[in-house]
């Protein structure tokens, strides 16, 4: 049975990963409102040398950050109403730009998700202050 994790463990881990990440990699982060993806994204943000805290792109759709290789993107694509729409998202250009690609809620970006290098599913546990965090590849 796996083990839920605090805030600071899950942060420790995102950040861990944040510093191990090859370059060009399409990181996503699926899971309910509220399960820590964003928390998740910032500290992976921090590994990859993100000095300002990453914020949630939800409104933005993409935020922009200066990592120590270069921008890390994270996107948001909860307000999307359509996978369509994520067409507009200029996938293409965000990987080849950006040093590391963060998508939250990838599931609704439908076919024009870059492939993900690595998958995670983070979830409520039954004590509120601990998340269940999940590799899914």
């Amino acid at each position: 049975m796996r083990r839920p994790l605090t805030e600071e463990e899950l942060v420790a881990a995102g950040e861990s990963l944040g510093a191990a990440l090859e370059s060009g990699a399409v990181v996503t982060l699926e899971g309910d409102l509220g399960a820590g993806k964003t928390t998740f994204a910032r500290a992976i943000s921090r590994g990859l040398g993100v000095r300002e805290g990453a914020t949630s792109p939800t409104y933005a759709l993409v935020h922009r950050y200066m990592g120590r290789r270069g921008p890390v993107f994270h996107v948001d694509c909860y307000r999307l109403h359509s996978p369509e729409e994520s067409q507009d998202l200029d996938w293409a250009g965000l990987t080849e730009e950006g040093d590391v690609l963060l998508v939250e809620w990838p599931e609704r970006a439908g076919p024009w998700l870059p492939t993900p290098s690595h998958r995670f599913r983070l979830g409520h546990a039954a004590d509120p202050g601990r998340r269940h965090l999940d590799r899914l590849r």
